[in-house]
């Protein structure tokens, strides 16, 4: 059975990193889509970026753009999330979450697997 884990989350001062990762289980990721989302409190989930596995296409969301990096290890089936020059807006429920596609889709309703989040808390 398909499944992601996501892990890494935690605290952390504005200006600060951290990594997160996301591990796939069940299924091999060739055509496969993985994104990561993010929900801060009282706001809708929202498309943070994504990466086609197949040729590694990225696509990023316009908010992240020069301070996150997605990146994926083959072998390990693995996703990871950098982020750098966290800010308090950054302050989300993160999410990873896959779709058997090429392309990168950008809304939620368009994946079929995700996994059950890690907290993200950015504060001075």
């Amino acid at each position: 059975q398909l499944q992601l884990v996501e892990s890494g989350g935690g605290l952390v001062q504005p200006g600060g990193s951290l990594r997160l990762s996301c591990a796939a289980s069940g299924f091999t990721l060739d055509y496969y889509a993985i994104g990561w989302f993010r929900q801060a409190p009282g706001k809708e989930r929202e498309f943070v970026v994504g990466i086609s596995w197949v040729g590694g296409s990225t696509v990023y969301a316009d908010s992240v753009k020069g301070r996150f990096t997605i990146s994926r290890d083959n072998a390990k089936s693995t996703l990871y999330l950098q982020m750098n020059s966290l800010e308090p807006e950054d302050t989300a429920v993160y999410y990873c979450a896959a779709v058997f596609s090429v392309p990168v889709p950008q809304r939620e309703e368009k994946y079929d697997f995700w996994g059950q989040g890690t907290q993200v808390t950015v504060v001075s």
